[in-house]
């Protein structure tokens, strides 16, 4: 009797089309709720976040205050949602700044030849060589704490990331044909940039975007942990674990569920970004 060779569920390099996995779903909604609970937080918080009330001084979860009190008697639902509203501004702002930094020197260092390009990744690898939270830590001893101050020092902390992988991407993309072809014909640097070098570092400049977005999250709540990060009154997640850390053991929810919070955003983003990249990644849309 011969053997039977089960068959290929596909071919080789052959796309095939599939639905979003439970895995992604749950993420999706977790963060769309997040997202939506920021942006309506002073229609959605049952409370002022900022406004204490002694006689209430550390509630347990009760109908009336849905995630309990802290030690100033506010309302940690209502703190947790605004301090959502802080943290997605970070995440985003300074991906944001990250990208308008990082994506153009990646290009200039994949283009220039010569000392130019080098002396980018040289700077890039000395960004990338140190701990982010110890650059964080030093730059924001000195300007002070401020939510303009984080947003700027998280983005120019995370631009080399972008540098690094926009210029691996851009020197494979210059030895294409079609990029010698437009060389040959004579194509400006602004045309060549602009018509064939970004729409193809699009995919790629996406994936890790939303990646960032969670490490610029975690970095924002630990400098606000750590109290130079966004200044009270303003409340952030890192501020509230960092208040409620003497009266864990008294008030478990006051560290507990901003704690919970900060953890899953990060989570939720991760696995989200890792679904773009499966989808928008040729290399990867084929496995398993």
């Amino acid at each position: 009797m011969g053997l039977k060779m089960a068959p290929e569920s596909a071919a080789v390099g052959e796309a095939r089309p599939r639905g979003m996995r439970w895995m992604t779903w749950v993420p999706l909604i977790f963060m769309t709720i997040v997202v939506v609970a920021a942006i309506f937080a002073n229609a959605i918080s049952p409370y002022d976040p900022n406004r204490g009330n002694l006689g209430e001084f550390l509630l347990g979860p009760s109908p009336a205050h849905l995630l309990g009190t802290d030690a100033l008697g506010r309302d940690v639902f209502s703190r947790l949602i605004a301090g959502g509203r802080v943290s997605l501004l970070v995440g985003v702002a300074s991906v944001a700044l990250a990208l308008a930094i990082g994506v153009p020197l990646g290009i200039m260092s994949a283009m220039l030849t010569g000392w130019g390009g080098e002396a980018i990744m040289r700077a890039t690898d000395l960004f990338l060589a140190m701990p982010a939270i110890l650059i964080a830590l030093a730059i924001a001893a000195t300007v002070g704490p401020s939510l303009n101050n984080v947003i700027l020092l998280v983005g120019f902390i995370y631009w080399a990331p972008f540098a690094r992988m926009v210029r691996s991407e851009a020197l494979s993309i210059r030895e294409r044909d079609y990029i010698q072809s437009a060389y040959a014909i004579g194509c400006g640097r602004m045309r060549m940039l602009f018509v064939h070098m970004l729409p193809n570092l699009a995919n790629t400049i996406i994936v890790l975007a939303s990646l960032q977005v969670a490490a610029a999250i975690l970095l924002e709540s630990t400098l606000s942990f750590l109290g130079v990060g966004v200044p009270p009154p303003t409340p952030t997640w890192g501020t509230m674990v960092a208040d409620g850390r003497p009266y864990v053991q008294l008030a478990w929810w006051v560290v507990t569920f901003p704690g919970i919070a900060i953890m899953l955003s990060v989570l939720c983003i991760n696995v989200l970004g890792d679904e773009l990249r499966d989808r928008l990644d040729p290399n990867f849309r084929h496995r398993f």
